[in-house]
């Protein structure tokens, strides 16, 4: 857990920035800091308040594909997707699989350049 630099919600795809370790909603268009995706927000916090991560594991959310790959969005940031982000300014980065429409299990892979 580290103090968010921005609003977070339950669910958000976060990142640890590598200047002070805050937490913020990680994306894969961005920079690799970005890309790194270290979990998932356990609950919703504002900026300042402390964010406890889920890194491994189960997590509860909606709206899954049973079965399918997740990977970090190139457009939203926060969000997860089961189509892999494409061209050469995304990173491709794995973080988990459905094991329900409402169950992720956490895998976090490391980000992948996209060429």
């Amino acid at each position: 857990s580290a103090a968010a630099f921005e609003n977070v919600t339950q669910g958000d795809a976060v990142y640890s920035r590598s200047s002070d370790g805050k937490i913020g909603k990680a994306i894969a268009n961005d920079t690799i800091d970005k890309a790194t995706c270290i979990g998932f927000a356990r609950t919703t916090k504002t900026t300042g308040e402390t964010v406890d991560v889920v890194t491994h594991g189960q997590l509860s959310t909606s709206g899954l594909t049973r079965a399918a790959d997740y990977y970090l969005s190139a457009t939203s940031a926060g969000g997860i997707t089961s189509t892999p982000p494409t061209g050469s300014t995304h990173y491709l980065v794995r973080v988990g699989k459905a094991s329900s429409t409402a169950q992720l299990i956490v895998k976090i892979e490391a980000p992948l350049v996209r060429n």
